[in-house]
């Protein structure tokens, strides 16, 4: 599984050739590309509204928007996708070769920053190559995207021991998601062997010193290994 970094919230993901874009915003310092410059995936995931998080959708209306149904149906209505998966909070899907569970995010939801419509809740999604069971695979390999979120007791509950993520992306900028105290306990609780920073940089209100954020895992008794990519940096997850 490969895992692009393109700044902010913008992941694409590669499993076994299926593609995903999630959170498509590519107007962030950590990125040297517009989606312009970006193949159009299978799947376009969406964590919920906010302009942070679709606002390169449009670019993309060729693929499958994946969300919750009133954020999908807006996407095909309004921007033009033509053809969605609308999930809910629990749910897993087939999408080509993957699976996608979604699950919440303790966020906000309003349309862009207006918050003209409500688009349902905020959610997180886990990608894994082989359909989550209670059953242990140790063959499996997961990725975790938590949307924007602050702490949930469901990573320690629910997440992390069924679910089975290997990497996590967190956010940890603070101010409007987790900081780098709750995402260093987040990691802990997770049980991931990678901890992927997202959602900081951007701009001010985000802006963090990332040796905190080592040393708040350090301290948290996680032994995951957190890597700080560079914008468009890959990481391969095996």
């Amino acid at each position: 599984m490969d895992l692009t970094w393109h700044g902010h919230s913008t992941w694409h993901v590669d499993v076994d050739g299926t593609t995903f874009l999630i959170d498509p915003f590519f107007q962030n310092p950590m990125t040297e590309l517009s989606a312009e410059d970006v193949a159009t995936p299978d799947f376009v995931l969406l964590t919920h509204g906010h302009a942070d998080h679709v606002a390169d959708a449009g670019a993309f209306t060729d693929a499958t928007v994946v969300g919750v149904p009133e954020l999908t149906a807006y996407m095909e209505e309004e921007v033009g996708f033509g053809s969605s998966v609308g999930m809910n909070i629990g749910g897993t899907v087939e999408c080509g070769d993957a699976f996608v569970t979604m699950h919440r995010a303790d966020h906000t939801n309003g349309l862009n920053t207006d918050y003209e419509y409500s688009l349902g809740p905020p959610t997180g999604f886990l990608i894994s190559d082989e359909e989550p069971t209670q059953e242990s695979d140790p063959d499996a390999t997961t990725f975790y995207h938590a949307g924007d979120t602050g702490l949930m007791s469901e990573m320690k509950d629910v997440i992390g021991p069924y679910l089975e993520p290997d990497a996590a992306a967190l956010p940890v900028g603070d101010h409007f998601t987790m900081g780098p105290t709750q995402a260093a306990i987040a990691t802990e609780w997770l049980g991931v062997d990678h901890l992927l920073p997202m959602h900081y940089d951007t701009f001010p209100p985000v802006e963090i010193d990332t040796d905190d954020l080592r040393s708040e895992v350090s301290a948290s008794g996680s032994d995951a290994e957190v890597h700080l990519l560079a914008g468009d940096e890959t990481f391969a997850l095996e």
